[in-house]
């Protein structure tokens, strides 16, 4: 069965997105920017909500810019091709290798589980990986920890009084200081 992964950048007192809606904190250096390259080719379908694929539309006709770096150029060769499913109850259409959801969270999940295919199923989105994990549908947790304090804003975790254990897979300290946190669910 394939895994669902919940993986974001998030600010050391747990923010993807500051009091202002701004993550230029998170910019990644190179040696961060390799890391998700490697780690975006071990997904299969990326789960998005609107905020979330309006910021990475950018990347859909990034190509055509003639500053794109070698690895950025990598990035988007990966990352355009790349099934992604959005929900929103907002948007009327998507572009690329998108598709707008046709059911729930749970419901696209389970579909997708089911389906033959390898790759994770990458979630992508504070507000849609609460939802997942509000029912227990995220296998494993992936924080890309940056060493700056925003004080508020969009939470990387979910407030919720539910508990979750989780076991810890690897962690991964860049020379910018920036920390990769990998859990496990523990079932």
């Amino acid at each position: 069965m394939r895994n669902v992964t919940y993986s974001m950048s998030m600010s050391l007192d747990g923010y993807i997105v500051g009091p202002d809606g701004g993550f230029d904190w998170g910019a990644p250096d190179p040696e961060v920017f390799r890391f998700w390259i490697d780690d975006i080719r071990q997904v299969g379908v990326h789960l998005m909500g609107r905020r979330l694929y309006e910021t990475m539309l950018y990347w859909e006709t990034a190509e055509r810019e003639a500053s794109l770096d070698d690895a950025e150029r990598e990035w988007v060769a990966l990352w355009n091709p790349l099934p992604k499913v959005v929900f929103s109850t907002t948007l009327s259409e998507v572009r690329g290798r998108a598709r707008l959801a046709t059911g729930g969270l749970a419901e696209e999940i389970e579909r997708l589980r089911a389906e033959p295919g390898e790759g994770e199923i990458a979630i992508g989105g504070a507000t849609l990986a609460a939802e997942a994990a509000a029912a227990g549908l995220i296998d494993e947790y992936r924080a890309m920890v940056y060493p700056v304090l925003v004080g508020g804003g969009i939470p990387f975790f979910p407030r919720s009084e539910r508990r979750e254990d989780l076991e810890l897979v690897g962690t991964r300290t860049f020379g910018s200081k920036i920390v990769h946190l990998h859990y496990r669910v523990a079932r």
